[in-house]
């Protein structure tokens, strides 16, 4: 049954060419398994009893809940944290461009963004368009855009080291300037059925249009845009959605933010006040004072479930030589000593009873001491809410690539494991 989850997540990629719309996906699925949606602004307290389910969102990211039969003010919560966004481009101001004969789109780096992998690709804008009137709505245009690369006649170095500058090199085209008049942001409110005059703000990124695939020798491997880190949304989704209040070791909370590809500090990131909000709600709905809601983060855990490294047969070299995790050998435990990632000795123990309760192998991750690795939002959370966190996550070829690549096999493994995280203490 591996091929089919792993499907599944091509899917829910492909519905989420965006931050706002994967929370707009994960909302779908959740209110499918019967969660309930709550507006930020309205009073909660009488909806957060025991045995609900529910969830809230915040521009590009979700929260969302199930709390336990029988929970009250010390019940510590099971968190998964995640985020929804990717690297990519983002439309600036003015963004429509003329130039040579050609019109462009103007973009800004969005991240850290192999950009060498963008091109030759035909790319989808996506996002959000936020009117006059305050309304948000979502658009999506299909295979609009391309960055093309310089043809190797006019750069005969461009196979000894390709250098582009991420301003001139990296405007990706969209339509002739001799032809039918062309706008952006005309073509964005087209296809969210607004009027282009009523856009008094947007928030849309660049996606690689090409459908997620399996591929491989027995089709073993999935390519796919944003495995880093929607495969973690995803696995965290289905995780949550299967879970009865009945069978819940803590509050089982799914935590997926936006902006930490960028740093994590807006207020739908992780270093925002989103999940310390939500979790203060659920607390004092249950009958917590600030002490006794203190106390039962205290005995919180949080599993930060982001996209690792898998050995790279080509690259070994960039590896630590004793820990060479492998594509189809299981989630990633990730180790730093200068807690780029938060695991420790306790988060750790904890992640291996929950892939003993589903069966699942693990392996585990830490950077060469020459290659620094990058961080998550376990750090983040651990140093915001004080709760215990570890750093797990699907191994990856091509990270940050616009067509990233992992095994079948592994995409199973997450889940199972994260379904097993709310059921284990």
């Amino acid at each position: 049954m591996t091929a089919p989850r792993a499907l599944d997540l091509g899917e829910f990629v492909a519905a989420s060419p965006s931050s706002f719309h994967a929370a707009a996906e994960a909302a779908r699925r959740l209110t499918s398994a019967g969660f309930e949606a709550l507006d930020e602004a309205e009073d909660w307290t009488s909806r957060l009893g025991p045995g609900h389910r529910g969830y809230a969102i915040r521009d590009g990211a979700v929260i969302a809940w199930v709390i336990p039969e029988g929970a009250g003010p010390a019940t510590p919560y099971s968190v998964i944290g995640a985020h929804t966004d990717s690297p990519a481009f983002k439309l600036k101001p003015s963004p429509t461009l003329r130039a040579h004969g050609w019109v462009q789109a103007g973009v800004e780096v969005y991240g850290g963004p192999l950009l060498s992998s963008w091109l030759d690709r035909e790319l989808t804008l996506a996002g959000r368009l936020v009117l006059t009137g305050g309304e948000q709505v979502l658009t999506r245009v299909e295979k609009i855009a391309r960055i093309p690369q310089l043809a190797i006649h006019l750069d005969r170095e461009a196979n000894a080291g390709l250098a582009l500058d991420k301003q001139r090199h990296t405007q990706p085209v969209l339509a002739l300037a001799s032809g039918p008049h062309t706008d952006v942001l005309a073509l964005l409110a087209e296809a969210a059925g607004v009027d282009r005059k009523e856009i008094a703000g947007y928030d849309i990124v660049t996606c690689d249009a090409q459908a997620p695939a399996l591929f491989g020798a027995h089709e073993e491997f999935l390519a796919s845009a944003r495995l880093d880190n929607l495969s973690s949304v995803h696995a965290g989704v289905a995780a949550l959605a299967g879970l009865e209040p009945a069978e819940a070791a803590g509050i089982g909370v799914l935590a997926a933010f936006d902006h930490e590809e960028v740093g994590s500090a807006t207020r739908s990131g992780a270093a925002g006040p989103f999940l310390e909000d939500v979790t203060a709600r659920i607390s004092h709905a249950l009958g917590a004072d600030d002490a006794q809601r203190r106390r039962a983060l205290s005995r919180s855990f949080c599993l930060s479930a982001d996209a690792g490294h898998a050995v790279h047969p080509n690259y070994p070299e960039r590896h630590d030589p004793a820990n060479l995790p492998i594509a189809g050998g299981g989630p990633l435990l990730k180790i730093n000593a200068n807690q780029r990632y938060a695991t420790d000795a306790v988060g750790a123990a904890r992640w291996h009873r929950a892939a003993a309760a589903a069966g699942v192998p693990v392996q585990e991750f830490v950077s060469r001491n020459t290659v620094p690795c990058g961080s998550t939002i376990g750090p983040i959370t651990a140093t915001r809410l004080g709760m215990v966190t570890v750093d797990v996550g699907l191994a990856l070829l091509s990270m940050h690539s616009a067509r990233e690549m992992c095994a079948v096999a592994d995409v199973a493994h997450l889940g199972d494991a994260l379904a097993a995280f709310y059921r284990t203490e």
